[in-house]
């Protein structure tokens, strides 16, 4: 039977239950998702160098790959080091020079690379002594009349697959389903825009003959993506009229008035828009957005000051029960002052104080009025009979589901979510979906900028100093590390397709710095300071492990904490001063600036560090943009112009709380301009065919069906 689009992948020559299992582990059931397994990198095979211009190359330290047709001149020598340990060597040479070939582990090669035979090797080059070499090079035979690829593409992959099958089992889909592929764009746009067919972009994402076609594929399924995701949120940016508890007393001046400063104009606007929202009898669905440091908590405590007053409950979710208690001992003392009851339900409180709490909240008589707590909100016990507002803070670290338990406890209670993570108004359709947007988008008067400076390695001995300057002050530092433990040492593999997989801003991935590990990084402090206390932290950790280590830094029984970024945000210790970033290259900028904004909240000059030995440029221009700027929104916007909305939405992980929207190719500069576009284009097809019912757009309707059940299906 011939192979279709919807055929399952073991239909195909040499796909049995094993590499069956392997590709559905990528998301590959069908011949169809063959298509859709793009390429996350490609290997330049076609610029060939001369054996001089490598060694060139090598002596100047460069990182990059290259390619060389060479001739070997001697038979392999081959040898075993140690038990499990080979090595197969032999020399090949150019006109213009000589190059040592070395193999592990791959003795079955001595039988391909005979005296005479012409080869294209490809991998990275170096210099022992003054001799060029090669390791595991990636190796193709030079035929005469038969051409050889100038790009290559390099797939994710999964254990027991190999790119050499991969690739040959997407050229083989290619063949067989490339004429069945039905065309999604209308045709009077692909012309406005320019864009080939789907046909031809994804014969050449795969497989394109030179980087002109891989561009040309490339923005094709880009404008693809970004045009479906359009149509796809315009469901969710529909306006709805769901009602909810009326507030009709929204006077928050007597809660103001007891602040000992005056709100800035944008804290007063998004007062002003919430209290429109609760008095309008329909259910608030906003976003409070505002920068680190920008007065979100006080606008929280005036919504929930607002319900108060129109006798509701409200509800506050922290992401943990530090920041959770920080929030109760910031408003408890404001609400008491106007005679309001609020409580405090974190985990670690005691069973009975549990219980204690969980009777003052669901009183009829006189209930609790303002709860701040953790995940223990959403415990089967907690009942509110008069729950009227529900705020999350850091919604990024909620589920969808965590947030339909905590409404479900009232279906009219209004919802009001705080996030410090800046989004640029370019993105604000897909990052928020159906949700008003309130931005705080000025600085109160006073607050310290943060010096931030951007070091590599060379300027190790001079940040231990500086660190042990801050502690000796009186001070405590923070280092952040982005892994938790010590990466494990990769092992010699046997296919050298994977020993020179280049990433598309052209670096070697075995070029990346190593990353440094909190578990080990914090010991090595230990040693450098002896005198000093040393903790860490991390995501792996039981959550009363971490609070235990938390609460001591935030009281000041430590002197140095090396983090994850589980201390991105909540956190909230003035007597820190310094910030340590290590691998900065690997952060999103977003994530930069918000473990920046854990320091500078007291009195003393507080600095952030920002440690890279990245050689990427992309890298080092992105740090860059810290060390100059310290607006969160303009960060944000530099942030989507380096990286590109794919990066953004993806790894920034500004969308999580609606579900991923499945990107997976727009990322880069000049994808941001391509996604306006699309969107425009999208709301012009909607205003002419609003259900997408026309015969011509039904390829297009199914499309965007798929676009929102894959969303839908990535909510946790």
């Amino acid at each position: 039977m011939p192979l279709q689009l919807t055929s399952l992948v073991t239909a195909m020559r040499g796909v049995g239950d094993a590499r069956a299992a392997a590709l559905a582990s990528l998301g590959i059931m069908s011949v169809g998702d063959l298509l859709h397994h793009y390429p996350r990198g490609y290997q330049c095979r076609g610029d060939v160098r001369s054996a001089a211009d490598a060694l060139s190359l090598a002596a100047d330290g460069s990182m990059a790959a290259v390619s060389m047709i060479l001739t070997v001149s001697a038979e392999p020598s081959f040898r075993v080091i140690r038990r499990g340990m080979s090595i197969l060597k032999f020399r090949a040479f150019d006109e213009s020079g000589i190059c040592d070939i070395t193999y592990f582990n791959q003795n079955y090669l001595k039988d391909t690379f005979h005296t005479g035979g012409t080869f294209r090797f490809f991998g990275r080059v170096s210099m022992e002594g003054k001799r060029l070499c090669m390791t595991a090079p990636i190796w193709e035979p030079v035929i005469p009349g038969r051409e050889l690829p100038a790009v290559v593409p390099v797939y994710p992959l999964a254990s027991g697959l190999t790119q050499k099958f991969l690739s040959g089992l997407i050229r083989e889909a290619l063949a067989h389903v490339g004429g069945q592929l039905p065309e999604t764009l209308p045709a009077d746009l692909m012309r406005r825009e320019s864009l080939c067919t789907l046909r031809f972009a994804l014969s050449n994402i795969h497989f394109p003959p030179d980087m002109t076609a891989l561009s040309t594929a490339r923005r094709r399924l880009i404008f693809e993506e970004f045009f479906e995701m359009g149509l796809a949120m315009a469901a969710l940016t529909a306006p709805e009229s769901t009602p909810g508890h009326r507030m009709t007393d929204t006077d928050a001046a007597p809660l103001l008035e007891l602040l000992p400063y005056e709100l800035t104009g944008a804290q007063k606007r998004s007062v002003a828009e919430i209290a429109a929202d609760l008095a309008s009898g329909n259910k608030m669905n906003r976003i409070l957005m505002g920068d680190v440091g920008s007065g979100k908590t006080v606008v929280a405590a005036s919504a929930a000051y607002i319900a108060a007053k129109n006798g509701y409950q409200t509800a506050i979710m922290a992401p943990t029960e530090i920041l959770a208690v920080q929030h109760y001992r910031e408003m408890e003392p404001l609400f008491a002052q106007l005679g309001i009851r609020s409580a405090c339900l974190v985990g670690s409180l005691t069973a009975a104080k549990k219980k204690k709490v969980h009777a003052e909240i669901a009183s009829e008589e006189d209930p609790v009025q303002i709860v701040i707590g953790t995940h223990a909100l959403l415990s089967a016990g907690v009942e509110f009979p008069r729950l009227g507002l529900v705020i999350e803070d850091e919604q990024h670290r909620f589920g969808v589901m965590q947030r339909a338990a905590l409404a479900e406890k009232d279906a009219l209670a209004h919802m009001l979510v705080m996030s410090a993570t800046p989004i640029p108004r370019t993105l604000s359709l897909v990052a928020c979906g159906g949700l008003a947007v309130s931005r705080l988008d000025e600085m109160p008067p006073g607050r310290q900028v943060v010096d931030t400076f951007v070091v590599d390695e060379r300027y190790r001995e001079r940040l231990n100093g500086f660190i042990r300057r801050q502690v000796d002050e009186g001070h405590q530092v923070y280092v952040v590390c982005p892994s938790v433990e010590e990466e494990k040492k990769l092992k010699i593999t046997d296919d050298p397709e994977e020993l020179a997989s280049i990433l598309l801003d052209g670096q070697l991935e075995d070029d990346k710095p190593p990353l440094k590990a909190a578990v080990d990084y914090a010991a090595k402090l230990a040693e450098i300071f002896p005198d000093l206390q040393v903790g860490f932290v991390h995501g792996k950790m039981k959550t009363a492990d971490k609070d235990r280590v938390m609460r001591a830094f935030t009281e000041g029984e430590m002197h140095i904490l090396v983090s994850t970024t589980v201390i991105e945000v909540g956190v909230n210790v003035p007597n820190a001063t310094l910030m340590i970033v290590e691998n900065a290259e690997r952060f999103g900028l977003a994530q930069l600036h918000q473990l920046r904004g854990r320091v500078g909240r007291g009195k003393a000059k507080s600095y952030c560090v920002l440690v890279s030995d990245s050689k990427a440029e992309t890298a080092r221009a992105r740090l860059e943009v810290l060390h100059r700027n310290h607006n969160g929104y303009a960060i944000a916007e530099e942030d989507l112009r380096l990286r590109g909305p794919g990066d953004f939405l993806k790894n920034g992980g500004i969308v999580r709380q609606h579900g991923t929207m499945p990107l997976t190719l727009a990322s880069g500069m000049g994808d941001t301009d391509m996604m306006e576009c699309a969107f425009d284009a999208a709301r012009t097809l909607l205003a002419e065919d609003p259900g997408l019912t026309l015969p011509e757009h039904a390829p297009l309707r199914d499309a965007v069906s798929q676009v929102r059940q894959a969303a839908s299906s990535t909510m946790n």
